[in-house]
């Protein structure tokens, strides 16, 4: 087993709580070794902003798409690119501290300190989430590798700031927009396993439609809408469109430099 296979098995399958002590427990040198193997993954250098509201049906967008789901056992597509989604650790971190993610909506309405303590202090469960998911996410960046960033699309600044720096580590970028009515976003969030307030999904559902035009602006010709109103299989031309971005060579100056740099490293015999 190589190097990053080791990583990934040990870090992100096997032990998503225990993501601190295994990174500290990891050498300056095996980093190096994991961002020079990184040169040759399928997706390498492409980053994918998949956006959208509660009910929106991402997870199912990313399946059919990418071939990933939330669980951390199934974050990986054949395209090379790696899902970064916190959604999986919150809802784990959930119920391993007793709490029902479909009791969320009532804990807000009812519990207004718990629901603070979960979502919102720097230590709460989701701020422990994000952790989890923020050092998957620097590995990932080390080698360069392909990733899927999930995320609603409410907050226009964020997703910028998250593009800019992607960009600058040398990643080109992709926006996949996935869109549907709010009377569906409202129903699938009352079936979903983690239940948010209507008052929250309506909120986030129009702040997403009014960033629309913002991220086609932003993206340009990298963004597409999939309208996921009704559930079906994804239109050829939207599978093709995402299969192109993917495959053709690295456009971002900074990506094809780190590519240069590191087929040099591997040519001069660092790594066998």
């Amino acid at each position: 087993m190589n190097i990053k296979s080791l990583i990934t098995e040990s870090i992100v399958i096997d032990s998503m709580f225990d993501m601190e002590a295994e990174m500290l427990s990891i050498k300056e040198t095996i980093l190096e070794q994991l961002i020079l193997e990184g040169v040759y993954d399928p997706g390498i250098l492409k980053c994918v902003f998949l956006a959208g509201g509660p009910g929106s049906g991402k997870s199912f967008t990313a399946r059919e798409i990418f071939g990933v789901g939330k669980s951390a056992t199934a974050s990986f597509a054949s395209s090379g690119l790696k899902l970064v989604n916190s959604d999986s650790s919150f809802e784990a971190l959930l119920k391993k501290n007793g709490i029902d993610p479909k009791d969320l909506a009532k804990i807000e309405a009812e519990d207004p300190t718990l629901w603070d303590r979960i979502t919102k202090e720097p230590d709460g469960i989701r701020g422990q989430a994000k952790n989890i998911t923020k050092k998957q996410q620097t590995f990932y960046e080390a080698g360069r590798l392909g990733m899927i960033i999930d995320g609603t699309g409410d907050e226009v600044l964020k997703i910028k700031k998250k593009k800019a720096h992607a960009e600058d580590l040398g990643y080109d970028t992709f926006m996949v927009f996935v869109n549907t009515s709010l009377e569906v976003a409202l129903k699938r969030n009352a079936e979903r396993d983690r239940t948010l307030p209507e008052n929250l999904v309506t909120q986030i559902w129009k702040d997403c439609q009014n960033n629309l035009g913002k991220f086609q602006s932003m993206f340009s010709g990298n963004f597409i809408i999939v309208d996921n109103t009704i559930y079906g299989p994804i239109h050829s031309n939207i599978q093709k469109a995402v299969n192109q971005f993917i495959n053709k060579p690295i456009y971002n100056p900074i990506g094809k430099k780190w590519m240069s740099n590191a087929l040099a490293l591997k040519s001069a015999g660092f790594i066998q």
